[in-house]
């Protein structure tokens, strides 16, 4: 388990994949499983984007060089994210399954309501405002090193026939996911201000993401569902049907995310004792799309 004193290099990849014969179900058989996974990829574009906007705009406040060196590294990371997760957009769309009635709904809340000015009537200075928007960015870290950690460790996708580019796709972002689990919530310490408000809003910036995620995450299966040319309408959103991809270890568990809020609200909390670092780095040792990428980049496919 890594330490908040100890140090990973943190290095964007500049990964590629080829989705053409990537089934609509890419997990076989499992239409529901797929779109409760698929969701990332309507919330990630924009979402990581907004991640990059935010990181970069509390940059200059950084004065740790080691810090300063590992914000960078996010950035690049969370772009080559939002890029290659648009491409599965494209995938979907290519297929008949047209997401942007949907995610024009999310980036209104990244464009919009957590814009670069505090919405009217909140009270607050832009540098107070861009401490609000960093809080948040740590709290959905968490629940991104929480599912990366689990893809990683989810054999039953494997077993259960799923496609090869797109589980790459997912287990290379879940391992960065792990790689830089904790540079978001130490530039928050970082740039918070003093400690009891900086706690207080971290527990505030949790308590926003946490349902609101939720909400997302529900409505967009829901979506994709309701909008699968292939079933035509056949199937709808289910908690039935969520709990049984579970119990196949298919989706994570409620227990598993819900379990990450309390952790994350301890004073002592820090984002080191999420998932394993060593995992993390053995898949993207051995990745397709990374092995390919360091290929390319004429270096060693051993991080």
């Amino acid at each position: 388990m890594a330490t908040p004193s100890s140090h990973h290099p943190i290095t964007p990849r500049r990964v590629a994949f080829d989705f053409s014969d990537t089934p609509l179900h890419w997990i076989t058989d499992e239409p529901t499983a797929t779109h409760v996974i698929n969701v990332l990829h309507l919330l990630l574009p924009a979402g990581e984007r907004w991640f990059v906007k935010v990181i970069k705009e509390a940059a200059p406040l950084v004065t740790d060089a080691r810090l300063r060196s590992e914000v960078h590294g996010f950035m690049g990371q969370e772009s080559t994210h939002s890029v290659q997760h648009s491409h599965v957009l494209d995938h979907l769309a290519a297929q008949g399954l047209d997401t942007r009635p949907y995610t024009r709904h999310v980036d209104w809340i990244f464009n919009v309501l957590l814009g670069d000015r505090p919405p009217a009537g909140l009270p607050l200075s832009r540098r107070e405002w861009l401490k609000v928007r960093l809080a948040v960015v740590a709290a959905v870290e968490q629940f991104t090193a929480v599912l990366g950690d689990w893809v990683l460790h989810a054999g039953a996708l494997d077993d259960a026939g799923s496609d090869p580019a797109m589980l790459d796709l997912l287990r290379w972002h879940g391992a960065e996911e792990v790689e830089h689990r904790s540079v978001a919530f130490d530039l928050y310490q970082h740039a918070g201000g003093r400690p009891l408000p900086r706690y207080v809003r971290r527990v505030e910036g949790m308590a926003l993401t946490a349902p609101v995620l939720l909400w997302l995450c529900v409505y967009g299966t829901a979506y994709l569902i309701r909008n699968d040319p292939q079933l035509r309408g056949t199937l709808r959103y289910s908690l039935r049907e969520h709990n049984r991809a579970i119990a196949k270890g298919l989706l994570p568990s409620w227990r598993a995310l819900g379990s990450a809020i309390p952790r994350y609200l301890r004073r002592s909390y820090h984002p080191s004792q999420e998932g394993s670092l060593d995992l993390a780095v053995q898949y993207l040792a051995k990745s397709p799309a990374a092995r390919r990428a360091a290929t390319r980049a004429g270096r060693p496919a051993t991080f």
